[in-house]
């Protein structure tokens, strides 16, 4: 492990929410909850506003609506999200050419790999100029962790929240670390949590305290020996660059059981074409082809066909799938269908066509479904999301605060308005349209909670870059 906390761990604030109260003048400051609005949908994140009623990531979305009757419930825009990560994503690697993103919102730095740090004074500096940088690109705030290790610095950024930094002075893990729970360290969730309970062990210093020998006896060998180093706070795994992608895949859950035998091929055809278009996008083909099904009862079948060479053409991958769901019974119903392709390379064999049956089938603009369920904007009936983004001909740019019985709620806003006023229309509207999210306007977001001015920060040595006019 380094001598100096030269990892950083950035993870944004309850990033989703914090993007739609930035795009959203309205929802500054107030209970937002992002997630899919169906009856089985889950909340994938609460802005801290929602929090304080307990609404929290992976809840059911029912009993959210329970927790917090007011809250505003938003269908996320992932097109949005991605494009402010982005941002985020280019800032980080202004300090480090060795930059692993983990998700949308959270990374690691090596800023010492850059020259952006060698001590603990210049890892804090360098972790401050990136909060002041992020909030004057983004207008979002972003919770920083240092240490000398990628564990010590995520425990960091935990503590750092909301909108703060945190860093752990080397020497100091092991005090830091004793009276944490178990569950805080990598790969201990909760079925190894409540294992070692069992065996009287609900601390980092118990952990510690048991001895490696222990440990390997009641977890195994491998997850033994990683848990007991980490417990003494041994943390050696490099910050990676670039993570190889395994597989690709699309899945839907439906908020009512299908039980139509033809539905469902039409679903699992309408998923490989997803598929296919996410493959393209990464410029990447498959072997392997994998169907997912979920039946009413929870029960879960995966069946997959590996094909005699990488693939990205529609009419094969969709030929592959409709012949995997003919060895599965879907009777009782299905409540969650899904596509992958594995064993990627990034060139296509043209002579798998022949698989396929009839002619070559090329895919068109109208086969191309969105890239996730949540950001289909319109169907044959035209449904109105929460949140989704319209335009109208003559009120311009709004946002879809709720519909049902023909009718559609609109509140006309920007991200750099004041807020907007509210109008109801029929939903067959033919002067209402879909439209496209409006990126952030920097310096717009405050009124959140964490949202304060960043105060300024000096110059970090070897860097050239202003701080984003911080």
């Amino acid at each position: 492990m380094r001598n100096a906390p030269t990892i950083l761990h950035l993870d944004m604030d309850a990033f989703y929410a914090s993007v739609e109260q930035a795009s959203k003048p309205s929802l500054r400051g107030k209970a937002v909850v992002v997630g899919g609005l169906g009856p089985r949908g889950v909340v994938a994140t609460a802005s801290y506003e929602a929090r304080v009623f307990g609404v929290r990531s992976a809840m059911p979305m029912a009993q959210a609506r329970r927790l917090a009757p007011n809250a505003a419930y938003l269908v996320p825009r992932f097109s949005l999200y991605r494009s402010v990560s982005e941002q985020v994503m280019a800032l980080l690697r202004e300090l480090s050419p060795l930059v692993e993103p983990l998700s949308l919102d959270e990374a690691f730095v090596d800023l010492e790999a850059g020259g952006s740090a060698r001590d603990e004074d210049s890892a804090r500096l360098a972790g401050a100029r990136l909060r002041a940088d992020i909030r004057a690109v983004t207008g979002l705030a972003g919770s920083v962790g240092l240490a000398a290790s990628k564990m010590l610095a995520k425990i960091a950024s935990e503590r750092a929240k909301p909108d703060g930094l945190v860093l752990i002075e080397p020497g100091t893990e092991r005090v830091l670390l004793a009276p944490l729970s178990v569950r805080t360290l990598p790969g201990v969730g909760p079925a190894t949590g409540d294992h070692l309970r069992r065996a009287g062990i609900t601390t980092v210093e118990e952990l510690a305290e048991a001895g490696e020998d222990e440990l390997v006896r009641l977890l195994g060998r491998a997850h033994g020996h990683a848990l007991y180093a980490m417990a003494l706070a041994r943390d050696d795994r490099p910050v990676v660059a670039e993570r190889e992608t395994k597989s690709v895949s699309v899945e839907d859950t439906y908020d009512v059981d299908i039980h139509d035998r033809l539905r469902v091929g039409l679903e699992v055809r309408r998923l490989a074409d997803r598929c296919v278009r996410r493959l393209r996008d990464a410029g990447l083909s498959g072997r392997t082809i994998v169907l997912k099904v979920r039946r009413y009862d929870f029960s879960t079948l995966t069946r997959s066909e590996t094909l005699r060479g990488p693939t990205d053409d529609p009419a094969v991958i969709r030929e592959a799938a409709a012949r995997l769901l003919e060895a599965v019974d879907t009777t009782g119903g299905v409540r969650l269908l899904g596509v992958g392709v594995s064993g990627l390379a990034d060139y296509t064999q043209e002579d798998l066509f022949a698989q396929a049956a009839g002619e070559r089938v090329v895919e068109t603009a109208q086969e191309a479904a969105p890239e996730t369920a949540e950001e289909q904007p319109e169907r044959a009936e035209r449904q109105w999301r929460a949140g989704q983004d319209v335009r109208h001909a003559v009120h311009g740019h709004g946002w879809v605060q709720g519909s049902g019985l023909g009718r559609v709620t609109v509140r006309f806003e920007t991200p750099d308005s004041e807020p907007g006023r509210i109008r109801t229309f029929r939903a067959d509207d033919t002067a209402l349209e879909p439209a496209e999210p409006l990126p952030l306007v920097p310096g717009t977001a405050e009124g959140g909670a964490g949202r304060g001015p960043a105060p300024p920060v000096p110059a970090a040595p070897g860097r050239g870059r202003a701080a984003g006019g911080a």
